[in-house]
């Protein structure tokens, strides 16, 4: 049997209607989309008073980091916080990191989250995803100024399904290691983008980091970019779909630069809870919003944030229109992964999965403290 499922608002084609009823099959495809003039004596319907939403899509996260929550200081910086996951990172068993990987995977899916394009260093916790009913897009990410080969990560993605190479970021990997990372194949890659101060003053060696690699006898590469954007615009392929992650630090310059090298433009993957954990930096939200570029939604991982949570993260991203922040933690997700075609949006014929957000402010149409997802379908 399907269900009629309706709500005070719903999320259709980017506004915030009422009186929608939804319909889906057993299959969870939408069957129908009907607006009436009044529900109340609609038979058969399931009312939930909140906003209704398709699945939602988490743009960046590292599940296999979830053994990691409580175990690093917030505030420590953006240099403190990769030695300290160096550090603590040895103290925990097998066991133990998968048993939070399938905990967390959990909480997601109860969450609404309907897909991930999720960060992974190794397979530990492959069997979770490959298990869980959220759709995982696994980049097995390559790191390490001394990396000179990629093909233990090209043997780990060729063993499961959705899974590909990507580079960690523009400060962690020499220059033909990058590039190579960068035309592995053709899905969605991920760079760890303008997180921080650190990465660009590199590129003019000097800052923490720089002075951090001296210490260590690296050398890198790849200054003679000049950027951390301009790297990404001359090394990765214009027909690529990418996601930069972070972007703390991107100026009008970068943005236009990397929006106008892509087609299509590039996906901004924000993760405002977890800059706020690390480094009390914030994303430019109006400055993304004023320049027109596309943004999604990502958590982090669970060792620089307190949860998983989706619309903690929107709720960090200030006062943003709601059908707006909405549709970058839903539509705009599921296109950077080329999966819009099934998910990110309420249409028929269509299975993204359907939310409820409760406890948001209904006559305003803001998220509040007490705001939450919940799974319906």
């Amino acid at each position: 049997m399907g269900r009629k499922i309706a709500a005070h608002y719903a999320l259709i084609e980017g506004e915030l209607r009422r009186n929608i009823v939804v319909e889906v099959d057993d299959m969870r495809q939408i069957v129908s989309i009907t607006q009436t003039e009044s529900l109340d004596n609609m038979a058969g319907v399931e009312f939930h008073p909140g906003i209704l939403i398709p699945g939602m899509i988490n743009l960046h996260c590292h599940l296999e980091l979830s053994y990691l929550r409580g175990s690093i200081a917030e505030g420590s910086g953006f240099a403190g916080f990769a030695r300290a996951i160096g550090q603590v990172r040895g103290n925990f068993s097998t066991e133990q990191r998968i048993r939070a990987a399938s905990l967390w995977d959990s909480v997601m899916w109860q969450e609404g989250v309907e897909a991930v394009l999720d960060i992974a260093n190794d397979d530990l916790v492959m069997g979770v995803k490959e298990q869980s009913q959220i759709e995982y897009h696994t980049l097995f990410e390559a790191f390490g100024l001394g990396l000179t080969s990629l093909e233990s990560h090209k043997k780990m993605a060729q063993n499961y399904n959705h899974s590909t190479l990507t580079p960690h970021s523009t400060y962690s990997l020499q220059d033909s290691i990058f590039r190579e990372a960068c035309i592995s194949n053709n899905s969605t890659i991920s760079i760890h983008l303008l997180e921080s101060r650190d990465e660009i003053e590199l590129y003019d060696n000097r800052g923490s980091l720089a002075e951090w690699y001296q210490r260590m006898g690296w050398e890198c590469d790849f200054l003679s970019y000049g950027s951390p954007a301009r790297r990404v615009a001359e090394s990765v392929a214009s027909n690529r779909r990418t996601v930069c992650v972070h972007g703390c630090m991107a100026t009008a310059d970068d943005i236009s630069l990397l929006d106008s090298h892509f087609q299509g433009g590039v996906t901004w993957a924000l993760c405002p809870e977890s800059n706020r954990f690390i480094s009390r930096i914030k994303p430019p939200v109006e400055l993304l919003r004023s320049l027109g570029a596309r943004v999604g939604i990502g958590t982090d991982s669970l060792a620089s944030a307190r949860s998983l949570s989706m619309i903690d993260n929107m709720r960090q991203l200030g006062d943003i229109p709601l059908a707006e922040l909405l549709t970058w933690a839903t539509l705009n997700g599921a296109r950077a992964l080329g999966i819009d075609d099934r998910m990110g949006e309420i249409a028929v014929g269509k299975r993204p999965g359907l939310v409820i957000i409760e406890g948001a402010d209904l006559s305003s149409l803001r998220l509040t403290e007490q705001s939450c997802a919940r799974r319906l379908v």
